[in-house]
């Protein structure tokens, strides 16, 4: 079937299918901070990933509204043109620093030696160790001379966890067993695209990926190294033949050798999952200089990301701290902005031996030290200080307890005394730039105070009558 009708027809599905493959999050749940866990942090953000590049959930949404692949690459590369590579392989370290390995395939493999020799294996596991001893050619084990080169029958394939296209060539560094996929260079883009976006979206969006991680294979080889990729994220993720896809491997071939050129060099065409609507550029996520087709660019239809906005993330004082080595109780935290909208920086302030301390940390840091899912996010903060030094008073005293509460409506104080209920004291109206406030309490038990919206609850702070 040609593949403009193949669109047509998959075009309702195409939503439907690829968003249970990147299943939404659900609802916020209301989170109770633990006691003693400080302040609490509501951390709200947009997009998945480093965002800089073509973000492919909004290649989804292009391809949605009708746009050709080049036109895709055009929006989130500005400035490149198309060309067309000679590459003719391509090797992939599997694995490294291994005691042993487990290759196998369902047909007899031949091995050469490090002296040329070529041997034979039976069908069936072989397992080796840095001795690299073989029971090859029908005879008893024998140790053969590094490196190995593993080629399976025609018409098969060796697998290493997974099945692979192409030769394993295997060596001892270091007295550890390290693996590398020698395969054809298109072929290996069989099993990168597939792994990186879902096979159910349109052609016009796998054609754009196909495009983009060839372009990214050549452009980030390693000069001088034994292998030229990885196979997980430090390069882009290939997963072999397990996960090949006839749409996939269409979308590979109908570009075949298609690659990206700025300034007569390939580019580096990096991706990410969901850009939450606005790229970021190469200079603000990895410092300069940059690249000239990494800029920020707005991405229109990044809206169907189940990621496009995300969040509230309930993150205390005592997490963050923890996370980022904040020393003393975490009481604030701001950010500032690149010029692609990600944070920047993020300044902390915590009380330490009841004097402020300020500690900052990058963005990047930031939200990779708490799991979040990109560096664009907000900080809401709902935090409750008590009196320093916090004594026993006598029923009746007035107290003055202070906080801050930024980025979040609808907050009030609650209180409770003698293990009774929660019941409201009074709405927070905190100030309009510092979202500082104060109040005044005058306890006759031993009362608990805390902050709390419709959903989230602060940890509390205590009031001891004597």
């Amino acid at each position: 079937m040609p593949r403009t009708l193949v669109a047509l027809s998959a075009l309702a599905a195409a939503v439907t299918l690829a968003s249970a493959s990147h299943a939404a999050p659900s609802a916020a749940r209301q989170y109770v901070a633990p006691a003693g866990s400080g302040a609490l942090f509501l951390v709200r953000g947009h997009g998945w990933g480093h965002g800089v590049g073509m973000g492919q959930w909004g290649a989804q949404g292009y391809a949605l509204q009708g746009y050709a692949y080049e036109q895709i690459l055009a929006a989130y590369y500005p400035g490149t043109s198309s060309s067309q590579a000679s590459e003719t392989s391509i090797r992939v370290l599997l694995a490294n620093g291994k005691k042993n390995l487990v290759v196998s395939s369902r047909q007899p493999m031949t091995v050469e030696d490090g002296n040329g020799v070529e041997h034979t294996l039976p069908a069936g596991k072989t397992t080796l160790t840095p001795a690299l001893e073989l029971t090859v050619d029908g005879g008893p084990k024998q140790a053969l001379e590094p490196p190995l080169t593993f080629s399976p029958a025609e018409g098969s394939t060796l697998t290493l966890g997974r099945a692979y296209r192409g030769q394993f060539l295997i060596d001892v560094v270091s007295g550890k067993l390290r693996a590398i996929n020698v395969l054809p260079f298109e072929e290996y883009l069989y099993g990168v695209v597939p792994a990186e976006m879902p096979s159910t979206w349109l052609p016009a969006a796998l054609d754009a990926q196909a495009v983009a991680a060839r372009s990214y294979a050549l452009a980030s080889r390693r000069a001088a190294a034994p292998f030229d990729v990885y196979a997980g994220s430090r390069s882009q993720a290939y997963l072999g033949v397990s996960v090949e896809t006839p749409a996939a491997t269409e979308a590979v071939d109908e570009t075949a050798g298609e690659v990206l050129l700025y300034g007569g060099h390939v580019a580096t065409t990096l991706f990410s999952s969901s850009t939450g609507g606005w790229t970021q550029s190469a200079a603000d996520a990895f410092g300069a200089p940059g690249r000239p087709y990494l800029v920020s660019v707005k991405d229109p239809y990044d809206t169907i990301s189940p990621y496009h906005n995300w969040g509230p993330v309930a993150v205390t004082g005592q997490t963050l701290g923890h996370a980022l080595g904040v020393a003393g109780r975490v009481v604030d935290a701001t950010v500032t902005r690149n010029s692609s909208r990600r944070v920047r920086m993020v300044k902390i302030v915590s009380l330490v031996r009841g004097t402020d301390a300020t500690k900052s940390a990058g963005g990047g840091a930031t939200a990779s030290a708490l799991g979040l899912r990109s560096s664009w996010f907000s900080v809401g903060v709902l935090s409750l200080q008590p009196p320093v030094p916090n004594l026993p008073v006598a029923a009746g005293t007035r107290v003055r307890l202070t906080g801050i509460v930024r980025g979040i409506r609808g907050v009030v104080v609650q209180e409770r005394s003698g293990g009774g209920p929660w019941t409201q004291l009074e709405r927070v109206v905190p100030a309009p730039k510092t979202g500082a406030f104060s109040l005044r309490v005058k306890p006759s038990l031993t009362t608990d105070y805390r902050l709390a919206t419709a959903q989230d609850e602060a940890a509390f702070v205590r009031i001891r009558v004597a």
